[in-house]
Formats: C-alpha cells, sequence, structure tokens
C-alpha cells in the first residue's frame, strides 16, 4: 500500500484581523475598530496529505491561547503527536511527514516517536526558509484571505469562524491541490514495467 505524503505547518491569529482590500469608495477607507488588541490567540497545527490517485485530504488541530498566566502559549511536542497519530489513522496508510524546523519538532521524544513507529512513519525536515515549498502555506493563505477584515469580538467567536473557515477548505480538495500546484511539486504515480 503507498503512503500519503503529509506537509504540516502552522499559524495563528489574533483578535486583530488580517487587513484585506475593500471595494470602499476612493478617499472613504473604511474604519475598523477592535476591541481586545493582543489579548488572545487562536493557533492552528496544520497537515495536507496527498498520494497519487487519491484526494487531497487536510487535517488541524486547534490551540486557543486565552493569554492566561501559566496557560502554554502555543502546541506542545504530545500536540504534534497526537496530530501525526490522528493523521495515520484518518487515512489508514503509512505517511511521510515534511515539516520545518521549528523548535519543537526537534524535541528527542518526537524523534523517539518516529523511530517506535517507523512500520508506518517516515519524518523529514524541509529546508529552512523554505515556505514555497510547504503547500499548507497556500492552506494559510486561504484562511487568511477568507477571514480579512473580520472583526472578532471575543475569542469564542473568532475560534468557531477559524474552525468554519477551515472546513470549508477541508471539504474542498481542489483547494488543497491548487496549493500543492503553487508549489511546483508533483505527486506523480511510479511506472511500473
Amino acid at each position: 500500500m503507498g503512503a500519503y505524503v503529509c506537509f504540516e505547518d502552522e499559524t495563528g491569529q489574533g483578535l486583530s484581523p488580517p487587513k484585506g482590500r475593500t471595494w470602499a469608495p476612493r478617499g472613504a477607507r473604511p474604519v475598523v475598530r477592535v476591541r481586545g488588541r493582543g489579548r488572545g490567540r487562536v493557533n492552528v497545527a496544520g497537515v495536507v496529505c496527498f498520494r497519487p490517485g487519491h484526494r487531497a485530504h487536510f487535517f488541524y488541530k486547534l490551540h486557543v491561547y486565552h493569554g492566561r498566566k501559566g496557560e502554554p502559549k502555543s502546541f506542545s511536542w504530545q500536540d504534534y503527536r497526537d496530530l501525526i497519530v490522528a493523521t495515520h489513522l484518518q487515512l489508514g496508510a503509512p505517511v511521510v511527514w515534511c515539516w520545518d524546523n521549528l523548535n519543537v519538532h526537534l524535541v528527542q521524544e518526537l524523534y523517539d516517536f518516529a523511530e517506535e513507529n517507523k512500520a508506518w512513519l517516515r519524518v523529514f525536515q524541509m529546508p529552512s526558509y523554505a515556505p514555497e515549498l510547504n503547500p499548507a502555506e497556500g492552506v494559510w493563505s486561504l484562511l487568511k484571505q477568507s477571514i480579512a477584515n473580520f472583526v472578532a469580538a471575543d475569542l469564542a467567536s473568532l475560534t468557531r469562524i477559524v474552525k468554519r473557515k477551515l472546513k470549508k477548505i477541508q471539504y474542498r480538495p481542489h483547494l488543497i491541490d491548487g496549493c500543492l500546484a503553487g508549489t511546483r511539486l508533483t505527486m506523480d504515480a511510479p511506472k511500473i514495467e
């Protein structure tokens, strides 16, 4: 059985919205008022999965940081391990896991986990500073475009809208395929002679 090639990456969104273009009359720029600037954040770890002859998949995990003292700001190595396992179980196939050199990706526990599960898991570090090779970056671009100028009243509403937008991407495999095309990487099935 062939393996899925999975590209993982992270993004985050605070309460201040990403800026987008508007169709306002010239000289009448709309003003977007934001409350709670800098208080809390929704972090997303996502993985896009490709296999020749199969539809593309996108899975994600959210981490909401409320800004409380002692609360972790981002994902732990256990969260990444759980994302790898959940992806493997959803796909029902071996995975080739590609991610960047984020410090938490390089911890010994994740190396040990990959070694213990080498029957179905291979982990590759992508080159440093090469986001153009990661199709997950295209998913983040789609997400940011879809929530441009959206003002969330609080973290709960921001979490709701991020989940809704990610689900829309998740159920449109042609968008995920477009993110792969944007990297100029191809997933061609090997020719068997």
